[in-house]
């Protein structure tokens, strides 16, 4: 407890999902957070919960005001800024590389790489202000690897990774830390957006996706947001004074390697087809 406390932190797309999370565990700690989503009705509900300790402000990350705007209401609000958790986004453009249009492709880059550059932008006055301060950005897996997800939201997560290390870089001299998380198999609407897809389905989907999980990663459970939130907030306290520059994988193991590396069952298989293998050839040499 009070791992955070007297900080002060804005979360993008905190109304719901891993950005939900973290704001409930950030005011755990002791922090008070100003949330920032395009989900009023969920935000409000977020403030009158959480009374003082949250306030709400409409903030689309594809507008660069809302973004400048977000930064400066939680100083006036609270009387400062020293956590930024860039968070908010979405699946983007789902085509495949044959099928982008430009359109789609600037869609993408907009909403997934662009808002958090801009994010970091204009926290920088306010964390400077105050000597310093803990940036975070939500990668992916996708970004480091082919087929966790569209072409569009690969790229952009991968530049999310690569943004946090130059500016890591040009930052430090500032007292300003910069860090991504790589959420892997994470349960959260990402993957069951409201305006396409009935509750119904949404929650079939969800299903699905947590009875696959053992079949994607070595540890056999999907993640939940309270997995992200713990990321972030390692990064966001000052147990990670002396870390800066780098991603930090929580997908459950998934970039370990291919399944045969981790599947008991694929492993005994494998070994089963060298011994087939290795009995014939010497059944072979035994007659010659």
């Amino acid at each position: 407890m009070d791992r955070l406390k007297g900080k002060i932190a804005v979360i993008t797309g905190g109304a719901g999902g891993i950005g939900l999370g973290t704001v409930e565990r950030f005011v755990a700690e002791g922090a008070r957070v100003m949330v920032g989503d395009i989900d009023d009705a969920a935000g409000s509900a977020l403030k009158n919960r959480f009374g003082g300790e949250v306030d709400y402000r409409p903030c689309d990350v594809m507008q660069e005001s809302d973004i400048e705007g977000l930064m400066a209401a939680a100083v006036e609000r609270f009387g400062g800024l020293d956590i930024v958790f860039n968070n908010a986004g979405a699946g983007g453009s789902p085509q495949r590389i044959e099928e982008m249009t430009g359109a789609a492709w600037d869609f993408s880059q907009n909403l997934l790489l662009r808002s958090v550059a801009l994010g970091i932008r204009y926290a920088i006055p306010h964390l400077r202000a105050r000597g310093g301060g803990s940036i975070v950005n939500t990668a992916s897996i996708a970004g480091m690897q082919a087929g966790a997800g569209p072409i569009a939201y690969s790229v952009a997560k991968a530049g999310v990774i690569h943004l946090t290390r130059v500016a890591a870089a040009e930052l430090a001299r500032d007292g300003i830390r910069v860090n991504a998380i790589c959420p892997g198999l994470i349960l959260t609407n990402i993957f069951t957006p409201a305006e396409t897809m009935p509750d119904g389905l949404a929650n079939l989907v969800k299903q699905s996706m947590a009875q696959t999980a053992p079949d994607s990663q070595p540890i056999a459970k999907p993640g939940q947001p309270i997995d992200i939130a713990n990321a972030a907030l390692f990064f966001a306290s000052d147990e990670s004074a002396f870390v800066t520059g780098i991603h930090m994988l929580v997908d459950g193991g998934m970039y370990v390697g291919p399944r045969n590396s981790w599947d008991p069952e694929m492993r005994a298989e494998r070994l089963k087809m060298m011994e087939a293998r290795r009995a014939a050839f010497e059944a072979g040499q035994s007659q010659t």
